[in-house]
């Protein structure tokens, strides 16, 4: 009897143990691999607490995750800026494909690296500089060469001009090679420069502050190129959506991504810190 008894109480705790977890929402997210993913991973247990199961799509395709959002498939992306998020709002026909802006974590400069070349004191007519190209990241890409001295733009550029190479004014002999970004990494053996959106110089195994020859002002880069939590209008004020920020916008995050040495000053946190 004491045996039975003993059966029915472990099932009972293994019934229950089920419906806790069960009673956990879940929140499904796009993001990239680094750092996105790596954030949202270092706040599942605290998110965990709060009552949410966080279910991380990583993805490598900058092109997938609003559309993705769009349609129900995850509740949030995490891995765009205002721009570009901009101009995927501005390429859909139908308004209840667009998609707002949450939540601001981080940053990212972009940066100027190394190809053949090694120092932009030695760049030549000639030589080819690799730049993303969607239409918002490959003005960010030509603004930050006019800020090194490297091409002249129309008066009056600026990050929401939609800017592409056949607009550059005077490019000094230089050739601009448009391709997409999560391909740019793999040709720095075939161009003199390039210019890497930062998660992709994470995934490359580089660093801004190791291998950038030349970045934004950390000023256009805070107020411009800040990556937002993404989502459906109606989810704005949702309360999985407050959840998943009140565990990101917080000391220890800032401290862990400050301190993380494999984002070595490629990733700032721009959010305020939540009152305890």
């Amino acid at each position: 009897m004491k045996k039975i008894l003993a059966l029915v109480l472990a099932a009972l705790l293994v019934l229950g143990s089920a419906a806790a977890v069960a009673e956990n929402q879940k929140i499904r997210v796009a993001a990239t691999t680094t750092p996105h993913a790596v954030i949202l991973e270092f706040v599942k247990d605290d998110l965990a607490a709060l009552g949410y199961d966080l279910e991380i799509m990583e993805v490598t395709d900058y092109f997938v995750a609003n559309p993705a959002t769009a349609a129900g498939e995850v509740d949030v992306n995490y891995f765009q800026h205002l721009p570009f998020l901009n101009a995927y709002n501005d390429s859909v026909d139908n308004e209840a494909d667009k998609l707002v802006a949450a939540f601001g974590v981080h940053c990212e400069p972009y940066g100027i690296y190394p190809g053949t070349k090694k120092d932009l004191k030695d760049i030549a007519p000639g030589d080819k500089i690799a730049v993303t190209n969607d239409p918002s990241n490959e003005t960010r890409a030509l603004l930050l060469l006019q800020d090194a001295g490297l091409i002249t733009l129309p008066e009056g550029a600026n990050p929401d001009s939609g800017l592409q190479k056949e607009d550059i004014v005077e490019a000094n002999g230089l050739e601009i090679i448009e391709m997409d970004a999560e391909k740019i990494p793999a040709t720095l053996d075939d161009v003199a420069f390039a210019i890497i959106n930062g998660n992709y110089v994470l995934d490359a195994g580089m660093t801004v502050r190791d291998d950038a020859l030349f970045t934004e002002a950390e000023s256009v880069t805070g107020q411009t190129y800040i990556n937002y939590l993404v989502v459906k209008p109606e989810n704005v004020d949702a309360d999985w959506l407050k959840a998943l920020e009140s565990v990101l916008a917080t000391e220890k995050v800032k401290n862990f991504i400050l301190e993380n040495e494999g984002f070595a000053g490629g990733v700032i946190p721009t959010f305020e810190v939540a009152a305890e």
